[in-house]
């Protein structure tokens, strides 16, 4: 067996999320079916970490086993694009190592979270940012940021803590967390060893509560220490965060 990595890009908008679900239409499936029309033969794919009900991606990776090595690298992409919905594409193909792991072997990440601060929506840019109104200080929210980086416990800012890996391991480095400027509002960046379940829009969601008054930045110490969700902030809708790129 042959193993390859692939670089994806979707529009979340229209989907479950990325893993197979009972109800809605999901990424990989998907990917999966197109890959088992060209191999000829079922084919997993193996991402590297689910992504929500309409969250986007700009570079998640996955992998997958070929029976046959695959001697036109840029013809199999051109093939799997055809075969896939314009709102998802492969962007890159690459053989690895037989021992490659996307999401075992993945040493971090970074996810784009995108808010609106304009008075009036832009309709060809609300399917990807979170549109605020009202009252909204970036200086509260950025007086916030020290309080979420380094090495903490993030129960209070996952859902089901009792389940999954947050119910064993909810440890997380925060390394990074950065307020970028943009036309319309401003950009969260986030990077991190790893995320749990609904991390980043819980943490999003808390600095916007901040921002707009309803919580102050002292509190999070305490909110840490409880280890209790519904002592943070609400949590950010899905369409405004991006999977940007996944560290190895």
């Amino acid at each position: 067996m042959d193993r390859y990595k692939i670089i994806i890009s979707y529009d979340g908008t229209l989907y479950a999320g990325w893993q197979v679900q009972k109800t809605g239409i999901a990424i990989q499936p998907l990917i999966q079916k197109a890959l088992a029309t060209i191999l000829r033969s079922p084919t997993d794919l193996t991402g590297s970490g689910r992504t929500d009900a309409g969250v986007h991606a700009l570079a998640q990776v996955a992998h997958f086993d070929a029976e046959h090595p695959i001697t036109d690298l840029h013809k199999f992409l051109v093939s799997l694009n055809a075969l896939l919905p314009i709102d998802i594409q492969v962007q890159e193909i690459h053989p690895v190592a037989p021992n490659f792991h996307a999401r075992y072997q993945a040493t971090g990440k970074i996810y784009y979270y995108h808010l609106g601060l304009s008075a009036v929506t832009n309709p060809f840019t609300r399917l990807y940012r979170t549109q605020i109104f009202g009252s909204f200080s970036v200086e509260r929210l950025k007086k916030a940021i020290p309080h979420f980086l380094g090495t903490h416990d993030f129960t209070a800012f996952t859902h089901q803590a009792h389940k999954g890996t947050a119910s064993h391991d909810p440890i997380r480095t925060m390394q990074r967390l950065d307020v970028i400027e943009e036309e319309e509002g401003i950009r969260l960046e986030f990077e991190a060893d790893g995320f749990l379940y609904k991390m980043v829009r819980n943490i999003v969601g808390t600095l916007c509560d901040i921002a707009q008054g309803k919580m102050e930045a002292g509190q999070i110490p305490e909110i840490f220490a409880l280890k209790d969700r519904k002592k943070a902030g609400t949590c950010a809708p899905p369409h405004g965060l991006f999977l940007v790129h996944v560290k190895y």
